[in-house]
């Protein structure tokens, strides 16, 4: 249990680096990052052998479709089918120009303190603008405990490509 809780947090940790090194990768001087990327990669090359074991057989058992609803029509399809409850992760604003059928808004920065409002006995989806916001959704939550939680990574530009219908 531990060392699944160590995991979890390591790939978490890893994964919001990632997000917001890619964000902001437009201007690194706007960012006071405390080590180097250098520094960082080398942090992560100097890393105990038994951990990045224990990462990469945790990282190579997890099923390809664990964390996500891959495709528009995948998600029609369970909308059809299951019970499945929608979170939209976005802002309030982008929420109100439109959201994928009767998804609740929940905006990422105040997921934790509105866990009353997602079930843990029902499938959940969680999506955003362009998947690194429900990325970010579904790794919390899986953290928290929530092992009904996936994302749907082509997001409001998939669905919006696809030419699916809006709710307002």
């Amino acid at each position: 249990m531990k060392i699944q809780r160590f995991v979890n947090v390591l790939l978490l940790s890893i994964f919001v680096f990632i997000c917001t090194f890619y964000i902001v990768s437009y201007d690194l001087s706007a960012v006071a990052l405390p080590l180097s990327l250098t520094q960082k990669i080398a942090v992560i090359d100097n890393s105990n052998a038994e951990e990045l074991t224990i990462v990469d057989n945790y990282l190579k058992s997890i099923p390809g479709n664990y964390y996500t609803v891959g495709k528009v029509e995948e998600l029609q399809q369970l909308l059809k089918q299951d019970h499945i409850f929608l979170v939209d992760v976005r802002e309030p604003s982008e929420y109100a120009s439109g959201h994928i059928g009767n998804a609740i808004n929940i905006p990422l920065r105040t997921l934790a303190q509105n866990l009353d409002k997602i079930p843990k006995k029902q499938p959940v989806v969680v999506y955003c603008s362009a998947g690194y916001r429900s990325a970010m959704a579904v790794m919390s939550l899986h953290l928290l405990g929530y092992d009904n939680v996936r994302g749907f990574p082509p997001s409001m530009n998939g669905w919006k490509a696809a030419n699916t219908a809006l709710a307002k």
